[in-house]
């Protein structure tokens, strides 16, 4: 079996986030997007690691949906 090479990690900053549930909402948020495969959401560091294919627009937007702000960082 062989590894897809279009994995990519994206980066994003979240803003708004203050507890547990706020790291539920991006996470669920984002996983909806099409082309995410994994995610991984820091309360501690305000920041959401992506990996995966997902368009960088629509991950904001869907972060942006759940209240929060979401800024690519690479």
């Amino acid at each position: 079996m062989t590894e897809m090479h279009s994995d990519q990690l994206t980066t994003l900053k979240i803003d708004g986030m203050s507890c547990g549930h706020c790291v539920t909402a991006v996470d669920k948020a984002l996983r909806g997007v099409d082309g995410v495969q994994d995610v991984k959401v820091s309360l501690e560091e305000g920041r959401a690691s992506v990996r995966g294919q997902a368009d960088r627009a629509a991950m904001v937007a869907a972060v942006a949906e759940e209240g929060y702000t979401a800024t690519p960082q690479d």
